[in-house]
C-alpha cells in the first residue's frame, strides 16, 4: 500500500472546497484524479451515473453465469500506455489475458487472414493470400519496432510533443520523416496497395481503420488501421481478467488509498466561472462546490455549451462547436452463448476479435452506405469472444460473446429496421458458424439510444468521444485549437475523448489534463500561460 502524499497548499490562494473536481468517472476521469491525488490535491469526482466506469463497464445482468462487458474488451492502447503504465494498476489488482490469435477476418468465402503476437505466424497467414506478403508484414513490424516508443509518446502526449517528435526525426531522418507524414494522411487502401499484393494484409489494415469510422478510402485511415494492427502485433489485444469493470476498480481503489473521493449520482449541472476562472460546480441538488481545477471528462459540446455556457464563450469558439462531429451510431448485441462460436475459419475460433463477413470492396461499401443514410445490406462488424481470451467470464465450454456495427448519422430507424439490422448480423454469423443461432442463451441488444442513456458522452451512440478524421485531429480536436486540455476559462481543462488524442482506453486526455492542471498549479514547475492564453486569443478573437 502506497504511502500517503503530503498535501500541497498553495498559501496564497483562497480557501476552497477542494483543490480539484473531476467531473465524471469514466476511464480518463479516473486517470486525471488518480495524478492529482498523487501530487497531494485533495480530489473529489462527481458522477452523474449511480455506477462509475463510463463506457468501461461489465457485469452479470445478462446471464447470472456470464460476464458481459457492455462496451468493450480488448484493450490493445492500455497495453501500450505510458500514462496507465505508471499507475501500476497490476498492483490494485488489475489482471490481463490474451487469446491465443489476437484478430481473425473471416472472408464471405471462408478464407481467414489471422493476426498473431508470434510474426511468423501472421506471414504465414498472409502468405496464403499472395506469397511475399508474409516478409512484406515483418518489414511492416521492423518498421514499426524502430520508432514505436516516441510514436507512442507523441500520439499520447499534448500536440505537439517536441521530445518526442524530435526522437522521431532523430530515428528516421529528415527524409524519412517526410515519408512517414505522407503515410500518415494516405488512405488504407492507397497504403495497403503499395506494400502488399494479396487482400489479406489490406483486410487486417482496413478492418482496424474501420475501429474508428475512417473507410478505407478516407485520409488518415491508413495510419489508424497500421497503429492497430502493429499493437496487435507487439503487445496484443489483452482483456482484463474478471470484465472490462476490472481496469475501473483498480483505479477506484488506487484513488481511495491516496485520499480521492468519488461522489456517484452527483450530476453538476453548471460550472461557475468568474473573471474568466473557474471557481466552483453546481449539483442537481443546489450543492455549490468551491474549487480551482475543474477536469471534466465530458464530451466538448456540453462542456462547453452545456456545463459552462455561450455567454462564458468567445463567439467563435461557440461557432466551432456547433461544427462538432461525432462518430457514427454503434448498435450492438450481446450473447450468452451454450458453447464456442462453430467457425468454419479454424483460426477464427482462437480469436479475442473476429471481423467477418466483408471482402475489401465490402468495405468500401458499407461506407458508402454509412455516408449516404442507407441501413448496409452487408455491414463490417466487430466480434468479441470474450471467453476465448479469459475463460473466468463464463462456464467451461460456454462463451461470452458480443458484436456491434454502425449505422448512418442523422437518420431515425424504428425498433423493426433495428431489429432487422440486427437480425442480418446473426445471420452474417451463421453463414461463416452454422449452428451459432442454436448456441444463444441470452440475446441483449443496445441501441444508439441504449448507449447514450446509460452514458451521456455516447452521443447519439458515437463511442469515439467525436469522428477521428483528420479534420478533427491534433491540433483540431475537438475545434481549431491547440489539441491541449487547457480551455479559454483559466483552471478549466477537457479530460474526455473528445480532447487529443481521441477514443480508446489508454488515459491520455485524463493524464493530459492533470498535467496541465498540476504545471498552472505550479506544482510541476511554471510553464508559461500567458503562450497559451496568446494562442487562444489569437484563434478565438472575441
Amino acid at each position: 500500500m502506497p504511502e500517503q502524499p503530503r498535501r500541497w497548499v498553495r498559501s496564497n490562494q483562497p480557501a476552497v472546497d477542494v483543490d480539484a473536481v473531476i467531473i465524471g468517472a469514466g476511464h480518463n476521469g479516473l486517470v486525471a484524479a488518480n495524478l492529482l491525488a498523487d501530487a497531494g490535491q485533495q480530489v473529489l469526482v462527481l458522477e452523474a451515473a449511480p455506477r462509475m466506469g463510463g463506457a468501461v463497464y461489465s457485469d452479470r445482468s445478462l446471464h447470472p453465469d456470464f460476464v458481459t462487458d457492455w462496451y468493450s474488451s480488448f484493450y490493445p492502447l492500455a497495453a501500450a500506455s505510458p500514462v496507465l503504465a505508471g499507475l501500476e494498476l497490476e498492483n490494485w489488482g488489475l489482471q490481463w489475458r490474451h487469446s491465443k490469435t489476437v484478430l481473425a477476418h473471416v472472408l464471405p468465402d471462408g478464407r481467414c487472414a489471422a493476426l498473431n503476437r508470434d510474426v511468423d505466424q501472421t506471414a504465414a497467414s498472409l502468405d496464403a493470400f499472395a506469397p511475399g506478403d508474409g516478409e512484406a508484414w515483418q518489414q511492416l513490424v521492423r518498421e514499426y519496432e524502430a520508432i514505436a516508443e516516441p510514436l507512442i509518446n507523441a500520439i499520447l502526449r499534448p500536440f505537439p510533443a517536441p521530445r518526442a517528435v524530435t526522437s522521431l526525426l532523430r530515428t528516421l531522418g529528415v527524409a524519412d520523416l517526410m515519408r512517414f507524414a505522407r503515410f500518415v494522411v494516405s488512405p488504407v487502401r492507397t497504403f495497403a496497395r503499395e506494400r502488399f499484393n494479396g487482400e489479406g494484409a489490406a483486410l487486417l489494415l482496413a478492418g482496424n481503420a474501420l475501429h474508428t469510422d475512417l473507410a478505407p478510402e478516407a485520409a488518415g485511415s491508413a495510419v489508424y488501421g497500421w497503429l492497430l494492427c502493429m499493437l496487435g502485433q507487439t503487445v496484443g489485444f489483452p482483456s482484463p481478467v474478471g470484465g472490462s469493470s476490472m481496469i475501473v476498480e483498480a483505479l477506484a481503489k488506487r484513488l481511495a488509498a491516496s485520499g480521492g473521493e468519488v461522489r456517484t449520482s452527483a450530476e453538476v449541472t453548471s460550472i461557475d466561472v468568474e473573471s474568466g476562472r473557474v471557481s466552483a460546480v453546481r449539483l442537481t441538488t443546489g450543492e455549490r462546490i468551491t474549487t480551482r481545477s475543474v477536469l471534466a471528462d465530458v464530451d466538448a459540446p456540453r462542456l462547453f455549451l452545456d456545463l459552462v455556457g455561450p455567454a462564458n464563450l468567445p463567439d467563435r469558439l461557440v461557432q466551432d462547436l456547433e461544427g462538432f462531429e461525432w462518430d457514427g451510431p454503434t448498435l450492438k448485441v450481446n450473447w450468452a452463448l451454450s458453447s464456442p462460436i462453430p467457425w468454419t475459419a479454424t483460426a477464427a475460433r482462437d480469436a479475442g476479435t473476429v471481423h467477418f463477413g466483408v471482402n475489401l470492396n465490402d468495405l468500401s461499401q458499407y461506407s458508402t452506405d454509412l455516408v449516404s443514410g442507407r441501413l448496409p445490406e452487408h455491414p463490417f462488424a466487430l466480434l468479441g469472444q470474450t471467453t476465448t481470451a479469459d475463460p473466468s467470464r463464463s462456464p467451461a465450454g460456454t462463451e461470452s460473446a458480443w458484436s456491434y456495427t454502425h449505422i448512418p448519422k442523422d437518420q431515425v430507424f424504428d425498433a423493426d429496421q433495428l431489429t432487422g439490422h440486427v437480425e442480418r448480423l446473426k445471420d452474417a454469423v451463421e453463414a461463416q458458424a452454422p449452428g451459432f443461432r442454436a448456441s444463444i442463451l441470452a440475446e441483449q441488444v443496445q441501441t444508439p439510444d441504449d448507449l447514450q442513456s446509460a452514458d451521456g458522452n455516447l452521443v447519439h451512440g458515437a463511442v469515439g468521444g467525436g469522428s477521428a478524421a483528420i479534420h478533427q485531429q491534433l491540433f483540431l480536436r475537438p475545434v481549431p485549437g491547440l489539441g491541449r486540455p487547457e480551455t479559454v476559462i483559466d483552471g478549466l481543462y477537457l479530460a474526455s475523448a473528445s480532447a487529443h488524442p481521441g477514443g480508446g482506453v489508454h488515459g491520455a486526455p485524463g493524464g493530459n489534463a492533470a498535467a496541465a492542471a498540476l504545471r498552472r498549479s505550479g506544482h510541476l514547475g511554471r510553464v508559461h500561460r500567458g503562450v497559451i492564453d496568446g494562442a487562444y486569443k489569437r484563434i478565438y478573437r472575441p
